[in-house]
This record gives structure tokens, sequence and C-alpha cells, in this order.
């Protein structure tokens, strides 16, 4: 069954989102890779791909433990359900400022995995000044990060992930679409 993890944007929601970050015209509106100065390799389209229900976890970041490793293959898309999106409204200097983070520790088991995408249904998978370093960390190392994804929670579990990403040229961030069939 076909499920679209990606944000609907509306004329209301794209002014809110203009109004509270100042990226969002340069590939960074809605659901979109933060690819920093790399190409997203095409066969990224289609990977296999897992998302984890980390919504239990409050007041620390997302760590290692929290999820089943033994799971996680290199290429895959990997994706965290943390609830975020669904409860502060994207767009928002709250949903910009005070959403969930993966550790550092997790980041970089991953990369050292070799994940081909992370996935997240928040701003970014760190906040403030460690948002743009850990993006292009990851980027440098052929990982790329989705935000703002949506409806994770009906797509717990595996299942293979159709990512589609705008063919923009020299810009930070990528609008896209992403399914996953499960």
């Amino acid at each position: 069954m076909l499920k679209d993890l990606t944000l609907k944007i509306t004329p209301a929601i794209a002014a809110q989102a203009q109004g509270n970050e100042t990226r969002v015209l340069a590939g960074h509106l809605g659901t979109h890779f933060d690819v920093m100065n790399r190409e997203f390799p095409l066969d990224y389209v289609i990977r296999t791909g897992i998302i984890f229900d980390v919504s239990f976890v409050t007041q620390r970041d997302i760590t290692l433990s929290d999820i089943d490793s033994s799971r996680i293959q290199a290429g895959m898309f990997v994706g965290f359900c943390t609830g975020f999106i669904e409860t502060v409204e994207y767009g928002t200097t709250a949903y910009y400022k005070t959403h969930p983070q993966l550790s550092r520790e997790l980041l970089e088991w991953l990369v050292e995995k070799r994940v081909s995408i992370i996935g997240v249904d928040a701003a970014g998978v760190r906040r403030g000044k460690e948002h743009p370093l850990m993006d292009q960390y990851c980027a440098d190392h052929d990982v790329f990060i989705v935000e703002n994804l949506c409806h994770m929670k009906e797509a717990i579990g595996e299942g293979t992930v159709y990512t589609f990403p705008m063919n923009y040229g020299e810009m930070s961030g990528l609008p896209c679409r992403v399914v996953i069939d499960q």
C-alpha cells in the first residue's frame, strides 16, 4: 500500500514558513532534502527503508539505543517518527526552534553504516548552529537528510521508499516527494 509522507504545501503554510524561516524560498519549503553542495544521486530515488517510532523519546536527544540498529543496512532510507510535525504547527517559530534532535552519536553511526537517506518529521536532525553543520557532515559522506516528513506514524516499519527531488542546481535544499510502499 502506498503512503505519501510529503507535507502538503498551501499558500497559508508557505506564508507562515516564510515569516519564520529565511531559507524557504531557496528549496527549504515543506518536505525537502538538505543536499548542501552535493548532487542527489538518481539511484537514491528507490531505497529499501525503515521507519522507527521514537515518539516516546522526550526531553533528550534520540540515541542509538532507542532503535533496533540491527535492522539497518547500508544504502537504506532510515526514518524517525517523532510525532513532532503532528503536534507543533509547521512553519511556526516553535517548529523550527524546539524540534527533537538525533544525537551526534546516532548520526555518526548512520553515516558509518553508509545509509543513503535519513528522514525526520521535524525541521532537522539538529537545532540551531548544529543544523547546517550536521547536514554538511552527512552530505559530505553521501548521506542526505529529508526534513518535514508527515504521516509517519501510519508508516512505521519496513517498505520500499521512493524519493523524488526537484532537479534544481546549486541550491542547499531540494523540495521532494516521499512515498513508502508497505
